[in-house]
C-alpha cells in the first residue's frame, strides 16, 4: 500500500467492483483507450489486475481518494510482456481516474508515488508509460512526474485500427538513477 496527501494505492476489495465498472464503463474514459468495457470484461481486468498484485507484490493498484475512501480509479504499475506490444518487455507505469476526479492532480500525486517506489522497489532499469499521440493531459503527467519523451520508441498500437485517431502511441520513461 502507498498513502500519499489524498490517496491510498492499495490492493482491490470485491467492494470494487460496481465503482470499477462504471469507471471502464463511462464512455468519457473510454474515449481515450479505444472503448468501454461492459461489466464481464471489467470484472475480468481487475481479476487479472489483483492476480499481478498476488504475483509480484506491485500493480495498478486501486486508488482509493482519502477524504472519502471512495474508490477513483487505478494507479500504478504493471508488466508488458515481451511480443505484446512494440515495448515490450516493459515495466509500465498507468493510471485510470473517473472523470469527477479529472483536473485536480490526483494522477500526478498518485503516478509520482508509484513511480517513486517502482524505482525503489523493482529490479528494472527504467520505467516507461504510453498513451495515444492525441492524449494531451496524459502526456503533462507523465512530464510532471518527471518522465520525459522517448520518441526513438513510439509506436502504432496493434490492436486499433489503422484509422484509428488513438493509434500512433507516445512513450516516456523514467530510468533508474546510475548506482542506484
Amino acid at each position: 500500500m502507498i498513502q500519499t496527501e489524498r490517496l491510498i494505492l492499495r490492493p482491490y476489495r470485491e467492494s470494487d467492483r460496481d465503482p470499477f465498472a462504471a469507471l471502464n464503463g463511462d464512455p468519457r474514459v473510454g474515449e481515450w483507450l479505444g472503448g468501454v468495457l461492459d461489466r464481464v470484461a471489467s470484472d475480468a481486468l481487475m481479476d487479472r489486475i489483483q492476480a499481478h498484485i498476488a504475483e509480484r507484490g506491485w500493480g495498478l493498484w486501486a486508488a482509493e481518494r482519502r477524504a472519502d475512501a471512495r474508490l477513483v480509479g487505478f494507479i500504478g504499475l504493471s508488466t508488458v510482456a515481451e511480443g505484446a506490444l512494440p515495448i515490450g518487455p516493459a515495466v509500465e507505469m498507468g493510471w485510470r481516474l473517473a472523470p469527477d476526479a479529472w483536473g485536480g492532480g490526483l494522477a500526478t500525486e498518485g503516478a509520482r508515488a508509484a513511480l517513486a517506489w517502482g524505482l525503489a522497489h523493482i529490479d528494472t532499469p527504467e520505467i516507461v508509460a504510453f498513451t495515444g499521440a492525441t492524449n494531451l493531459n496524459s502526456q503533462a503527467v507523465m512530464r510532471r512526474i518527471g518522465m520525459t519523451p522517448d520518441p526513438a520508441r513510439d509506436f502504432d498500437h496493434p490492436r486499433l485500427a489503422p484509422d484509428h485517431p488513438l493509434r500512433r502511441h507516445v512513450v516516456y520513461v523514467a530510468r533508474r538513477p546510475p548506482g542506484s
